[in-house]
């Protein structure tokens, strides 16, 4: 679980519907928002509740509508809020909004990384409840690993050790594991997360489809800095310097998106134009060789050039960033399936793919990715 994204705020919920158990927050003064309850141990959450009984966390009473849950590891920002908003129009009403905030060890690979992580409770209730949040369950380790790291894990598979798992081992299985726990314990009817971390939105729709969770995954599109940088509770760290640097990764991915775009426009454009050599040799001697020039283009345009030329266009905005100071340390750029994340052939020409890149910057390891669909004509 990490950052990301949007949807219109229907409404603020009434938190009463949060139950008895857990501490209520106070609000912030002069706020129009409800304070969330803070859950933090399985029976505040109401972990008894009948499977398929969709009642409100620690009462007994069924829920009217939806319960829709958010998982994050905390240190919300606007991208966090936009999820939480489109599980409150989810949710609807009557139903019932949870945001679990557990910084899950068995995701870091690296002692030092766990503990760099930011922690920021006090604020994370605050940006819950002013998004629409009923509850936030903040257990502890021992509170979701009781008795030390567990024996059984969900293994991610071949998907889970490509792009992010090549360079993080062991992390999607300590990802897919925490999912399914919390899962168990929030028995939502909708769980919602972001396109950003799209490899981990497609395990964990993979993990739900092959082992028959009861429950609809929602992805949200990634919510930007309005320079284009995805936000993350990583972009923190960065300073005045690396933050510039960093923009070459968003920079990177529209670029690419762009080239996509002109060359489907360009071939649309073939396929709906008598344009032929026999012609652009007529307007070369009509002395119109530009025109000529352009026919001869639209006559020569092929879709298959799309996946080589969307990498390419990506490539040359990481090289000139690689040269920068301080410089973008690439770790992959990858045109993948949505459905397995594999990279995608040259000569695909209609279909989903996943354009993502990875890079660290200074000390910042930063990921962000773009959908893309080949074969479109508008």
């Amino acid at each position: 679980m990490t950052d990301t994204t949007g949807t219109p705020h229907p409404g603020t919920p009434d938190a009463s519907r949060s139950g008895a158990s857990g501490t209520p927050r106070p609000g912030t003064p002069g706020s129009p928002h409800p304070a969330a309850a803070l859950l933090r141990t399985a029976a505040e959450l109401g972990a008894s509740t009948p499977l398929g009984a969709s009642a409100p966390l620690g009462a007994s009473a069924p829920l009217k509508g939806a319960r829709a849950v958010v998982m994050t590891m905390g240190a919300l920002h606007e991208g966090h809020a936009a999820l939480i908003r489109a599980a409150r129009a989810a949710a609807g009403p009557d139903g019932q909004v949870v945001v679990t905030v557990f910084v899950n060890p068995l995701q870091f690979g690296e002692a030092a990384d766990l503990d760099r992580y930011p922690r920021t409770l006090d604020a994370d209730l605050a940006v819950a409840a002013a998004a629409g949040a009923d509850a936030v369950f903040a257990p502890s380790v021992d509170e979701v690993y009781p008795g030390g790291e567990p024996q059984v894990r969900i293994s991610a598979g071949p998907m889970g050790e490509r792009l992010e798992g090549a360079s993080r081992p062991g992390h999607f299985d300590g990802m897919l594991t925490v999912v399914a726990k919390l899962l168990h314990l929030t028995r939502p009817d909708i769980a919602f997360f972001g396109q950003k971390d799209a490899q981990q939105l497609a395990l964990i729709r993979r993990m739900v489809r092959d082992l028959n969770f009861p429950v609809e995954i929602a992805g949200v599109e990634t919510v930007r800095e309005p320079d284009g940088l995805a936000l993350s509770s990583r972009n923190r760290f960065l300073d005045a310097e690396e933050r510039h640097t960093a923009l070459a990764l968003s920079k990177a991915l529209f670029a690419a998106r762009d080239r996509l775009a002109a060359q489907q426009a360009l071939h649309a454009r073939a396929q709906t134009t008598s344009a032929t050599t026999g012609r652009a040799a007529a307007l070369t001697a009509l002395g119109e060789a530009r025109a000529a020039a352009d026919t001869q283009a639209v006559a020569l345009a092929r879709p298959v050039d799309g996946p080589s030329a969307v990498r390419a266009a990506a490539l040359l905005i990481l090289d000139d960033a690689a040269a920068a100071q301080p410089p973008l340390v690439l770790d992959y750029l990858a045109l993948v399936d949505p459905a397995d994340f594999t990279e995608v052939p040259d000569d695909r020409t209609t279909g989903e793919a996943i354009l993502a890149v990875a890079a660290r910057v200074g000390k910042t390891r930063l990921i962000d990715n773009i959908p893309l669909t080949f074969g479109a004509t508008t």
